[in-house]
């Protein structure tokens, strides 16, 4: 009697468990480096061509609001792995200091440039900034290991030496998991041929694969073959309409867009397409040299929403509908709690998780209403916030101190030079140019309310003290992109 219920239990239990594990979803993640909200197909592009990106989207969902944890690379593939925002890793900018002329900083924060030695000793005391991620910070892989799956990490890293439980971790598809291949011609081939073989050897899953393309940041290069195509298609337009179309760089986002094709190929090819979610998104917003920002303000290294939004689709047969939309803002921090549940994985104990699970919004259903964050205390030289400085020049920054926060179509910066605020409605106003603060103090007291209490918790470093070798004077505040 005792023998036939625990064989009966046992049976129940391996049901059970066999039936668990059929549900979990192999996870392909692709992010491409520095790619423009707008510099696919599906999304407006006209010069670029994306057809696989496209038909991807089209077989599955698109999200219209989607943001990178950070303006640029570093922060964003930190917010991913581990679910946090990044207050709590720490990581804000590749080096981990602020990158331009630190005599036109008004605050005191770390600078890369900076030649006195000892103001840069006190500017570092400020605050803890990391240039790699805590190996002690549970990442998605160590989520999903325990949880039954195979890991791999194909690509870009930027997060230090720890491979964070990746089985596999290469940044070439042939080497070892560190090293450097920007302007590689050949590494987005080479990383899908490691990509296709990771899917074959696990195609009875569960996996997941983190491929993340060097491609399409700086410095550009291409094939040449394919460059001589597209500048013959530059050279058929109209002087007013070449805008700042690129022919290197289109080649960079075509050699992306192929193994965006071959991976999901091979998906179809191995008939486990219906389990499968594969996701498409870049790791910030574009550069204004190359890709096409308007009407959104900002670029890379910017809290506008040019330097943080960013495309991003989803496919997963039989499960998404085909040709959906979703509008409800999604960030970096939301795949590791998303992934998790799909998968039947814990969330970490040892860090607190700011994503939530986005898993119903693939089914149709909507989540709760929430903010979404972002905070750099650092500055970062190039086109976008433009001063008058002396000897009759200007400067202009991209990045500068401040935070922010989305809720609805709210959106509310915070900028820390002047303790200022800008409000938002980018459902009226997607290119932030109008800016609503002064005639709504109400709703600018709530959510400052709201972004405060943030930083609180987060323990956000907030730059307060002046920069005793700044040059400017009150005089030298003149934003040359006024708003309307």
């Amino acid at each position: 009697m005792n023998k036939t219920w625990i064989v009966m239990v046992l049976a129940a239990f391996l049901s059970y468990s066999a039936a668990d594990a059929a549900e979990q979803p192999n996870i392909i993640f692709i992010m491409a480096d520095d790619l423009g909200w707008q510099d696919v197909g599906y999304m407006g592009a006209e010069f670029f061509e994306t057809p696989n990106i496209d038909r991807l989207a089209g077989q599955g969902m698109t999200f219209t609001a989607a943001y990178s944890g950070g303006p640029n690379c570093a922060p964003t593939r930190a917010c991913l792995m581990s679910g946090t925002y990044t207050p709590r890793h720490q990581i804000y900018t590749p080096g981990g200091k602020s990158k331009g002329n630190p005599a036109y900083m008004r605050l005191l924060v770390p600078a890369k440039s900076r030649m006195n030695k000892a103001l840069e000793k006190r500017a570092e005391a400020q605050f803890r900034i990391s240039n790699s991620l805590d190996p002690h910070v549970v990442c998605i892989p160590e989520v999903l290991g325990p949880a039954g799956y195979r890991t791999a990490r194909l690509g870009k890293w930027h997060l230090g030496t720890d491979t964070q439980g990746f089985e596999l971790s290469s940044a070439d598809g042939k080497g070892g998991p560190n090293g450097s291949f920007y302007g590689n011609v050949d590494v987005a081939e080479q990383l899908t041929d490691r990509a296709l073989k990771f899917i074959e050897d696990n195609r009875d899953g569960p996996f997941f694969l983190y491929l993340t393309h060097w491609d399409v940041h700086v410095p550009h290069r291409a094939r040449k073959n394919v460059v001589k195509r597209y500048q013959a298609k530059l050279d058929k337009l109209p002087e007013t309409q070449r805008q700042n179309y690129n022919p290197v760089y289109a080649s960079m986002i075509e050699a992306v867009d192929l193994s965006v094709g071959r991976v999901v190929a091979k998906v179809d090819e191995l008939g486990i397409a219906e389990n499968t979610l594969i996701v498409f998104t870049s790791d910030n917003g574009g550069l204004p040299s190359v890709s096409q920002l308007e009407p959104l303000r900002g670029s890379k290294g910017s809290l506008f929403e040019a330097g943080v939004r960013v495309p991003a689709c989803v496919r997963w047969t039989g499960v998404i509908d085909p040709q959906s939309t979703c509008d409800t803002p999604v960030t970096s921090v939301d795949f590791l709690p998303t992934f998790a549940k799909l998968a039947g994985g814990k969330l970490p104990t040892r860090q607190p998780v700011d994503g939530v699970d986005i898993s119903p919004l693939l089914f149709g259903k909507k989540i709760a209403d929430r903010s979404i964050f972002w905070h750099f205390p650092l500055y970062l030289r190039g086109r976008g916030l433009t001063i008058d400085v002396p000897g009759g020049k200007t400067y202009s920054w991209r990045g500068f101190p401040s935070t922010s926060l989305r809720r609805g179509e709210w959106k509310l910066i915070e900028f820390h030079e002047d303790d200022s605020v800008r409000l938002y409605n980018l459902n009226d106003d997607p290119a932030e140019r109008t800016n609503l603060a002064a005639t709504m103090p109400d709703r600018v007291a709530r959510l400052r309310a709201e972004l405060n209490e943030w930083q609180a918790a987060t323990n956000a470093p907030v730059p307060t003290e002046a920069n005793p070798t700044c040059i400017l004077d009150a005089a030298n505040t003149v934003e040359k992109q006024p708003e309307s």
